[in-house]
């Protein structure tokens, strides 16, 4: 069995019950505004999806990004066994989608709400999205209640529109964006 030295800052970090620490990580967690996507799979006819924050670039060469999926979902294990995914980045036009895809009591309702097309690999993509990542997964990593799975890009669908109002999510709450003035330099 192999036994490993706790790290030097690990040895100095102050002793927390692990429910402390994982209330205080998820406190801290909901100060970070992240966009929200739609990760969408299909296998074998079924199609599945839910509502994501966890979503983030790796490489531009290959066109690599990442998902994070709780193993409880519904969709995990389609996107696990497909091995693809579409992620939808989500207008604020689009926040109904949120409730249905994040509801499993809605789970229905999910690809009858928008307008929805499949993608070159045959996951579901949302035609009003602003931009729709079309991935095959090429690996993927198991920690805690979480799979991460890296997509390899191989198309992207971008929305028409010159201005987009994209769907954030922090603290607990939907969001948009507001555009900031920059300060004036004297």
């Amino acid at each position: 069995m192999l036994t490993q030295e706790p790290t030097r800052a690990a040895r100095r970090a102050p002793h927390r019950e692990l429910k402390e620490r994982v209330d205080l990580f998820k406190a801290g967690m909901r100060k970070l505004a992240s966009g929200v996507a739609l990760i969408t799979s299909a296998d074998d006819g079924h199609q599945a999806g839910l509502v994501a924050t966890a979503v983030n670039s790796v490489s531009m060469d290959p066109p690599t990004l990442l998902i994070c999926v709780n193993q409880s979902a519904s969709a995990h294990d389609v996107i696990d066994r497909s091995g693809i995914v579409s992620v939808n980045l989500l207008s604020t036009a689009d926040l109904e989608l949120c409730d249905v895809f994040g509801r499993s009591t809605r789970r229905d309702e999910r690809f009858k709400l928008g307008e929805w097309r499949s993608t070159a690999f045959g996951a579901p993509r949302l035609l009003t999205a602003i931009a729709v990542f079309d991935c095959e997964v090429v690996h993927k990593v198991t920690h805690g209640t979480h799979t991460i799975f890296l997509g390899e890009v191989h198309d992207v669908h971008i929305a028409d529109a010159d201005e987009v109002e994209p769907l954030l999510y922090m603290d607990r709450a939907f969001m948009q964006l507001k555009k900031l003035e920059a300060p004036q330099r004297t």
